[in-house]
């Protein structure tokens, strides 16, 4: 697979994009390339692909701020819980039909769009964050596993107890990071980690750290937001399309 010249071209593609994506908005980078991903191999696959990426894109995130024993004081439980449940998700790949997964991804990712484009916000007490927070973080680690998808309900959930905005930059990459290095230790548990996407995946992380680059020098000339009413529009098509071509493909 790695030695294949349009499959390389085509990760490299995706992760240009999805680098310049987070450059431009701080985040998207694993939704942005899975869900392209998905749209050319299977499931298993893009999840495979995007482990290096969005490691090393993400680790930064989650190390740099100056706020991370602040957020592991607060947030560990949840963190705990999305981090170590990946592996019951990861159990369905191996278990349930493929277009199933598929298609919950393609509803993961309608949700996260339509959410973001009516301006939910919930907000949520702390009082209530300390049982909402181990539940979420349960329901996030399984459907991590079971699609790739790091962000429902995780993101909105970090975006729900009133964190600071760089509390929040950081809280998430903290959860990608974590979720990334379980994501790729159940895959490879499963036997679902082959040694040519592995070197594909390590390949990929250079386009998308240098479309992260491009995207941060384009985010002086764009309207922010502006260009995540495009992303979110775009996101919910896509999340639309791999639903229908789930149901098609059954």
């Amino acid at each position: 697979m790695a030695g294949d010249l349009s499959t390389v071209m085509v990760v490299a593609a995706v992760f240009l994009v999805a680098g310049a994506v987070k450059g431009v908005v701080g985040l998207g980078l694993p939704t942005v390339s899975l869900a392209l991903l998905t749209v050319v191999f299977d499931l298993a696959t893009a999840m495979t692909l995007l482990l290096v990426p969005s490691f090393v894109t993400n680790c930064w995130q989650a190390l740099v701020g100056g706020n991370g024993r602040a957020i592991l004081r607060r947030l560990w439980p949840f963190l705990t819980l999305a981090t170590v449940t990946v592996w019951l998700g990861a159990q369905a790949l191996t278990r349930l039909e493929p277009f199933l997964l598929k298609g919950l991804l393609g509803l993961l990712l309608v949700l996260y769009a339509l959410v973001n484009l009516v301006g939910f916000r919930p907000a949520i007490s702390r009082r209530q964050e300390s049982w909402l927070g181990p539940l979420l973080g349960t329901v996030n680690g399984i459907l991590t596993g079971m699609t790739g998808s790091f962000v429902v309900p995780g993101v909105m959930f970090l975006q729900a107890i009133g964190l600071p905005r760089d509390q929040l930059i950081q809280a998430m990459g903290m959860l990608f990071t974590v979720s990334t290095v379980a994501l790729g230790l159940s895959l490879g548990q499963a036997s679902l980690l082959g040694c040519g996407e592995a070197i594909l995946s390590a390949g990929a992380a250079l386009p998308a750290v240098v479309g992260m680059i491009a995207g941060q020098a384009l985010r002086r000339h764009l309207s922010e937001q502006r260009f995540r009413t495009v992303f979110f529009v775009a996101l919910l098509m896509l999340g639309l399309y791999i639903v229908i071509h789930a149901l098609v493909a059954r």
